[in-house]
């Protein structure tokens, strides 16, 4: 790696969680001292305050995950600091900023650092007033759920069509588009296997709370009764399949998850027979722009989603190997966050 000069505020060294294979091909997420040599090229360095913990996050600290192709390798695809040094006019020392999508935390050393160098092209700037612990709150969850929201809102959907159903509604996406969606005015139905989160939805605004099981009929059908005026769905497999065919006629889908699996085992009838659209949402890509506006909204109009009790939970960095652990095991529910240094 290319030597950079280092300014006295940097420390000569900090932590990470570095992920590492060993001679046995098991991959073990570890806390070590590193130091910016060890950081990868880009035109602005941060010094993190928060990171977060996503399902990709945990794949990327296991073996056979999928998520990294080169070890060692610091994971985290979330991050949200201050700049300290920059090589990029629009970034000035000082200035706060936070960072999610593109090849961060997969390809790119990540966000489970004190400090990361990343390309000026990848940040958005803080909203004036609002907080980088709320902006990890969110993170890339935050960012997919307001995607997702923003589709069936595009598609011409209003509270008054119906009822919205959201699956998955424990995890990141789905509790946060729960929130939104009721900011918004929308009856929100909330589809969770864990009723120890029930009440945080409440809180969070479901009008109704259904098992997952209600979305798993013993004979899959093509098309149902017609029961949703639109749905965001982190699931796939045959929840997704199972939504599609009770939404409503000229109904739409935001899909951004694959917790129940890849398969989508439905047929066209819902597409042609109830005009149904289904939309495909990725948060990693999104244009900058629409970054910037959804951010805002999120940090501004929608910050208050982020402080309901219990709903975030606050971890060091030492934690994030057992929190991962329990995270694949589906033991996780809302928001974790992960602060850096002191």
């Amino acid at each position: 790696m290319t030597e950079h000069p280092l300014p006295q505020v940097f420390p000569s060294n900090f932590n990470a969680l570095v992920v590492e294979k060993n001679e046995a091909g098991d991959i073990l997420p570890v806390v070590r001292s590193i130091s910016m040599s060890d950081l990868p090229e880009g035109n602005v360095t941060i010094k993190v305050a928060y990171s977060s913990l996503n399902y990709k996050d945990a794949l990327a600290c296991v073996t056979n995950g999928g998520i990294v192709k080169s070890y060692p390798f610091i994971p985290g695809i979330d991050a949200a600091g201050t700049v300290v040094a920059s090589d990029d006019e629009r970034y000035k020392v000082g200035q706060s900023v936070l960072l999610t999508g593109y090849e961060f935390g997969v390809s790119h050393s990540g966000g489970l650092s004190e400090y990361v160098r990343v390309s000026g092209d990848w940040l958005v700037p803080l909203p004036a007033g609002s907080s980088l612990r709320d902006a990890m709150a969110f993170g890339t969850a935050g960012l997919t759920a307001a995607l997702s929201v923003e589709r069936l809102v595009n598609h011409g959907l209003k509270p008054e069509n119906g009822p919205i159903l959201v699956t998955g509604a424990s995890g990141g996406v789905g509790s946060l588009a729960v929130g939104i969606l009721s900011k918004l005015g929308y009856e929100v139905v909330a589809a969770t296997s864990k009723a120890t989160f029930e009440p945080i939805l409440k809180q969070l605004g479901a009008a109704q709370i259904i098992s997952r099981e209600q979305l798993l009929p013993e004979k899959q059908r093509p098309l149902n009764k017609q029961l949703w005026a639109g749905v965001i769905d982190v699931c796939g497999g045959d929840i997704l399949a199972s939504a599609i065919a009770s939404v409503n006629y000229g109904g739409a889908v935001s899909a951004s998850g694959l917790t129940a699996g890849t398969n989508l085992p439905t047929t066209v009838l819902p597409f042609i027979l109830r005009g149904v659209t289904l939309y495909g949402i990725d948060s990693v890509y999104a244009p900058n722009a629409q970054r910037k506006m959804l951010w805002n909204r999120l940090l501004t109009d929608w910050s208050s989603i982020v402080h309901i009790n219990g709903f975030v939970h606050e971890h060091k960095l030492q934690d994030v190997p057992a929190l991962t652990t329990s995270m694949l095991q589906g033991a996780s529910e809302g928001r974790r966050i992960i602060r850096l240094g002191k």
